[in-house]
């Protein structure tokens, strides 16, 4: 299995594989052991959304909790969502003792170091990808399931529109009322 990611194992609940991958076809439906929680088995399923057989092994981890491709593949297949890292970017009781409270980055150096003690690490190459940062300190962004909220906002934009077309609201200068409108009839609910 290829990973960019090898610290959110703990988080994996399946493995994915293309349906017309026919390396992996005889595996369809077949289980695997987590190489580091001995008594869970992982489903290997088929997903062609998710997988591109050309790219690497063609074989994908799923750890929803911390990836939204894998959060959408995971809610295709009905899998659960496991966080194992909290918010301050340490590693959950989940990950058990010999991980929990690990920073994210130490951690992935340990299950890297970990792999290789049990035989289970090929290798390592270079791989071009996008890193999420925040904008103001720079920090990479961890992917975290949180509840959200939304706000509906079709009948809002609808009743901002009309009071701007009936004059009860006043849009100054003339010329930022299209803005107005192309916003509020382009709107989304809000999260």
């Amino acid at each position: 299995v290829s990973t960019t990611r090898p610290e959110t194992i703990f988080g994996d609940v399946a493995v994915a594989v293309h349906p017309e991958d026919r390396r992996y076809q005889h595996l369809h439906g077949s289980m695997v052991r987590h190489p580091f929680i001995k008594d869970k088995l992982l489903p290997i399923i088929t997903d062609s959304v998710l997988v591109d057989m050309n790219l690497g092994t063609g074989v994908v981890k799923v750890t929803p909790a911390h990836d939204e491709n894998d959060l959408e593949c995971a809610r295709r297949h009905q899998l659960p969502e496991i966080s194992i890292i909290d918010e301050k970017g340490k590693m959950t009781a989940y990950c058990g003792s010999r991980y929990a409270g690990m920073p994210r980055f130490e951690c992935r150096n340990r299950v890297i170091d970990d792999l290789k003690d049990m035989n289970l690490y090929e290798s390592s190459r270079d791989y071009p990808m996008r890193i999420p940062r925040c904008s103001r300190s720079g920090d990479i962004i961890e992917p975290l399931l949180k509840p959200q909220w939304f706000i509906k906002c079709d009948e809002m934009a609808a009743r901002a529109t009309k009071l701007v077309k009936t004059n009860e609201i006043e849009i100054m200068p003339e010329k930022e009322k299209q803005l107005w409108f192309h916003w509020l009839d382009n709107i989304q609910d809000w999260c």
